[in-house]
C-alpha cells in the first residue's frame, strides 16, 4: 500500500502558491574532459536514471488527493517515469559564464512543479565557459529535505570515473505501490478527524511549555512567559529546559510578500580554511559559517543604510533523521531559529556570539528533541490545516515575518563524485524563500574539501544578489586574519550521555 504523505509534509503543499514555491534543488557542475566517449549527452542522463530509478523512489512518486480534502495525499507510484517530460536539455549563449548560468537557474527555479507527475526536473545545461557541463534538479521539499534530497542525487553519482554496476530492482520493489480507491481514503479520513481531538489533547500538552520555539509564535508578546509558567507547573519531575531569549524580527529590504522571480549566486570556499579558523577561535565549523553569514548580511545592510540596531533572526533547518509520528517516513528537518549578530560590530566578537547563541539552541534541544513540533500539523483536520497554512502565510507577510532569512548547513562527502564518468567539480544547494522566512536563503553544502555556496534572494528585493558572494569571501580572509592571532578557547568538553549533537550534522 502507497504511503500518505505526512501532516508536516503536506504543510510544503499547503503553503504554496504562485510566489511561495516549495522546492528544493542543486546545480551540479561537471567537468567532462576525462569522460570516455565524450560530452555528455541527454541520452546518456535518461540512460543513468532508468538504470538507477529504484534507488530514488521519490522520483517515482506522484501525488494522489484524498476526495473532498478529508485527509492528506497519498504517494502512489508510477510504474513508466515519462523521462522525456522530466528531464530536459539547454544551452546558455556564448559566453557562458557563471552569471548567464545563474540567471537561467533562477528562472527554472522561480516555476512550480506539475502535482499531477511525480515532483521533479532534471536539466542539462550545455554551454558553461571552460567546457563544463551543468545539472539543475529540483525535488519538491514534500517528498525530500535537504539529506534526503543529496541522497537522491547521489543515486546518479559515482564515487569511480567508471559507473558502478548497481543490482537490479528486486520483484517487491519493482512492484509499484497504488494509493488506496476513493472509498476507502474516504473512510481513513473521517477516522483521523474522529481522532483529531485526542491528537489535539496530546499536543496541547506536550507543545504549550515549548511554545517559545515556534517560528512566528515565539515573537508574539507574552509567549515567554506562558511557557515558562506552565513548565513550572510540572514541578520537580519536569526536566528543566534552558531559556530562550525573545528574539525581535527587525525589517529589512527583504521582509515582506515575495514575487515569484529569483535570482541566483554561487560561489565555493575552501573547507581547510574554516577548520583552521574553527580550531583557532574554539568553535564549530557551523559556527564559522554563520558568523560568516551575519558578517556579509551586516556588509550589505550597511552599504544600503539598512542595517537595524537589532540582530537579524535566522531561521535553521535542524535534522532530526527520525520517523514521523504516523509511522511513516517523512521529512526529517524541523525549523528552529537563532539570532545572527550583525547588531555586533567585532567580528571576533561576532563569532563568539554565535557560538554562544548556537550553543544555546544545542543545549535546548539535547535537553527535550524537538520531534514534538511534528505533532503541531496532526492537531487539526487535513482540510483545516491547509486553511489555516495559508492563512498564516497571508497574516504573516501583512503582520512581519517569522525571520530575516534562512541559513541552512548541510554537510557531504570529501570525496571526489562523478555523473555518467564526468567529475563533479561543484554541488551548489538552492533552497526556499518565502513570505514568511524573508527574501533571502543561504544554503551550504560541504564537498570535497570546500563549502559550496548557493544564495537564493528574491529578484526585486535582492537585485545584486553576487555582492552577497564577494562579502563572504572577504569575511573568511577576515576571520583567517583573525584566527592568526586569536587565543585558543578551550571548548566544554562533551558528556557520554549528552544527547542532541546528533541534530547538527554540520557540528564538525
Amino acid at each position: 500500500m502507497a504511503q500518505q504523505v505526512s501532516a508536516f509534509d503536506a504543510q510544503f503543499l499547503n503553503f504554496e502558491t504562485a510566489t511561495n514555491l516549495a522546492h528544493i534543488a542543486a546545480l551540479t557542475i561537471l567537468d567532462p574532459s576525462g569522460r570516455p566517449g565524450g560530452a555528455l549527452t541527454r541520452e546518456d542522463l535518461i540512460a543513468l536514471l532508468k538504470r538507477r530509478l529504484h534507488l530514488a523512489p521519490p522520483l517515482r512518486r506522484r501525488l494522489v488527493e484524498v476526495p473532498l480534502g478529508l485527509d492528506h495525499p497519498y504517494w502512489a507510484e508510477d510504474r513508466e517515469v515519462d523521462f522525456d517530460y522530466h528531464v530536459r536539455e539547454l544551452a546558455l549563449p556564448p559566453p557562458g559564464d557563471d552569471h548567464k548560468l545563474a540567471v537561467q537557474v533562477a528562472r527554472l527555479h522561480g516555476a512550480r512543479l506539475d502535482r499531477g507527475r511525480p515532483l521533479w526536473e532534471m536539466y542539462l545545461i550545455h554551454g558553461l565557459a571552460g567546457g563544463r557541463v551543468g545539472i539543475y534538479t529540483k525535488v519538491h521539499h514534500a517528498a525530500v529535505d535537504g539529506v534526503t534530497g543529496a541522497e537522491v542525487l547521489a543515486a546518479v553519482m559515482d564515487f569511480e570515473p567508471e559507473p558502478a554496476a548497481v543490482p537490479a530492482a528486486s520483484e517487491a520493489a519493482a512492484e509499484p505501490q497504488e494509493a488506496p480507491d476513493a472509498v476507502e481514503m474516504v473512510i481513513r479520513g473521517v477516522a483521523r478527524v474522529l481522532d483529531n481531538p485526542f491528537a489535539l489533547l496530546r499536543f496541547v500538552a506536550e507543545a504549550v511549555p515549548r511554545l517559545d520555539e515556534v517560528p512566528f509564535v515565539a515573537q508574539l508578546p507574552g509567549v515567554g512567559l506562558v511557557s515558562r509558567f506552565v513548565r513550572g507547573l510540572g514541578g520537580r519531575d519536569a526536566e528543566p529546559l534552558p531559556e530562550l531569549p525573545r528574539m525581535v524580527v527587525p525589517r529589512t529590504p527583504f521582509s515582506g510578500p515575495i514575487s515569484r522571480h529569483r535570482r541566483f549566486a554561487f560561489g565555493q570556499l575552501p573547507l581547510d580554511e574554516v577548520k583552521r579558523i574553527k580550531n583557532a577561535f574554539g568553535v564549530t565549523v557551523n559556527d564559522v559559517v554563520m558568523a560568516m553569514c551575519a558578517t556579509a548580511m551586516r556588509r550589505w545592510l550597511a552599504k544600503r543604510d539598512e542595517l537595524p540596531r537589532q540582530p537579524l533572526v535566522a531561521g535553521i533547518p535542524v535534522s532530526t533523521r527520525g520517523q514521523a509520528a504516523n509511522g511513516t517516513v517523512a521529512n526529517e528537518v524541523l525549523l528552529t531559529m537563532t539570532s545572527l549578530p550583525t547588531d555586533v560590530a567585532d567580528p571576533s566578537e561576532r563569532l563568539l556570539s554565535v557560538n554562544r547563541s548556537m550553543g544555546l539552541l544545542k543545549e535546548r534541544l539535547a535537553a527535550a528533541p524537538a520531534a514534538w513540533l511534528l505533532e503541531f500539523s496532526q492537531a487539526m483536520p487535513a482540510a483545516l490545516s491547509a486553511l489555516a497554512a495559508r492563512s498564516a502565510f497571508r497574516i504573516a507577510s501583512r503582520t512581519g515575518a517569522a525571520m530575516n532569512l534562512m541559513i541552512s548547513n548541510v554537510p557531504g562527502p570529501q570525496t571526489p563524485l562523478y555523473v555518467g564518468g564526468a567529475r563533479v567539480t561543484a554541488l551548489y544547494p538552492m533552497s526556499v524563500i518565502t513570505d514568511v522566512s524573508g527574501g533571502i536563503n543561504i544554503t551550504v553544502f560541504s564537498y570535497d574539501g570546500r563549502l559550496d555556496f548557493g544564495i537564493v534572494t528574491d529578484r526585486d528585493m535582492v537585485p545584486d544578489v553576487w555582492d552577497l558572494i564577494d562579502y563572504l569571501r572577504d569575511s573568511l580572509a577576515e576571520y583567517g586574519a583573525l584566527a592568526g592571532r586569536a587565543r585558543p578557547r578551550t571548548r566544554r568538553a562533551r558528556r557520554p550521555e549528552e544527547p542532541g549533537r546528533e541534530n547538527f550534522p554540520q557540528n564538525r
